[in-house]
C-alpha cells in the first residue's frame, strides 16, 4: 500500500461520519433499524458539502434518469449511490478505496433494501474495476483532492463512459498556491493532496479526451477554494450557491457559464462554490 493510499485509508477509517454514527442516528430518529425506507437514511449519510441539493445538481448535469448506469468515484459510505438509485431509478456502482467504508456502505444498502439497484465495490479510481463503455454517467463529490493522480481518474471516467455519457463532479480548488505549512496541514489532517486550480482541472480534463468550448470564472477571490463541476448537455445559465460552511443552497441564476464536452459525448458546466479557506479547517 503506497503512502497516499495508506494516508487516505487511515483518515477515512477514523472519519467522524461512520457506519456506527449513522446507525446510532437512525435508532434515535426511528426507534429501530428494521425495514427502513431510504428516505430515513438521507439526513444522516450525505458526506459532502451541499447535501442532497448538490447531488441533485450533479444528477441534473449528468442527465441521470430511470435506468441510467452510473459510477460514483470515491463513494465512501454510499450516500450518493443510494440516493441516485432511490430517487432517480439509476443502477449505481460506487468505487471506494477504504475497505471499512465499502462494508459499511453495503450494510446500509441492505438495510434500506436497495441491493438490486446499488452497490459499492472496493477499488481505486485510478484503475477502475469496470469494463469499457459501460456507464451512462460518472459522478464524484469532493474526492479527487485525495487522488494522487487525478489525470488517471479522469481517463478512467472517460474509458468507462459510453458514447454520449456524462461526467459530473465537485472538488476543492486553490486559486493560488498554498503555503508549504498549509499544504502539510491539509495532508496530515485530511489526506488532501496539493490543491489544484481551475486551470489545472481544465488541462486535466483536456488531457483525458474532453474538449473545452468556453469557460468563465464566476467567482475567483483569492481565499475561496471550492470548485463545483457539473456535466450537462445544454447550458443556458448557472446557479450561484449561498456561501456557508455547513451547506450550500442555490440562490439565484446568473449569466456566466462554462461549457466543456467530450467529442460526441459529455459537456460540463463549472462554477465556483465559495467558502473562505481558513474556515474549512480551523
Amino acid at each position: 500500500m503506497g503512502d497516499a493510499t495508506a494516508q487516505t485509508v487511515y483518515f477515512y477509517d477514523r472519519h467522524p461520519i461512520s457506519l456506527d454514527i449513522i446507525l446510532a442516528k437512525l435508532r434515535a430518529s426511528c426507534g429501530h433499524l428494521d425495514g427502513l425506507p431510504p428516505d430515513d437514511l438521507f439526513p444522516h449519510d450525505q458526506d459532502h458539502y451541499g447535501g442532497l441539493a448538490a447531488t441533485d445538481e450533479l444528477a441534473r448535469g449528468a442527465q441521470i434518469a430511470n435506468g441510467s448506469r452510473v459510477a460514483d468515484f470515491c463513494a465512501g459510505l454510499g450516500g450518493t449511490v443510494r440516493y441516485l438509485a432511490h430517487k432517480y431509478g439509476a443502477k449505481v456502482t460506487g468505487i471506494e478505496l477504504t475497505p471499512s467504508r465499502v462494508s459499511g456502505a453495503q450494510e446500509l444498502i441492505k438495510r434500506v433494501g436497495l441491493q438490486d439497484e446499488a452497490r459499492v465495490v472496493e477499488g481505486n479510481v485510478m484503475s477502475v474495476p469496470l469494463a469499457d463503455a459501460t456507464m451512462d454517467a460518472v459522478v464524484s463529490q469532493e474526492s479527487f483532492c485525495h487522488v494522487p493522480d487525478p489525470a488517471k481518474a479522469l481517463s478512467e471516467a472517460f474509458r468507462i463512459l459510453r458514447k454520449n455519457g456524462r461526467l459530473a463532479f465537485t472538488d476543492w480548488i486553490a486559486n493560488e498556491q498554498l503555503s508549504t505549512d498549509d499544504s502539510q496541514l491539509m495532508w496530515d489532517g485530511m489526506a488532501i493532496q496539493p490543491l489544484r486550480s481551475i486551470s489545472d482541472y481544465r488541462r486535466l480534463v483536456e488531457g483525458a479526451g474532453f474538449k473545452i468550448h468556453s469557460a468563465t470564472d464566476l467567482l475567483a477571490a483569492r481565499d475561496q477554494i471550492l470548485f463545483f463541476l457539473a456535466l450537462c448537455s445544454t447550458v443556458t445559465d448557472t446557479l450561484v450557491f449561498h456561501q456557508r460552511a455547513d451547506f450550500l443552497v442555490p440562490l439565484e441564476k446568473c449569466p456566466g457559464k462554462m461549457e466543456v464536452e467530450q467529442p460526441g459525448s459529455p459537456v460540463w458546466l463549472g462554477q465556483i462554490i465559495t467558502e473562505p479557506f481558513k474556515d474549512l479547517w480551523r
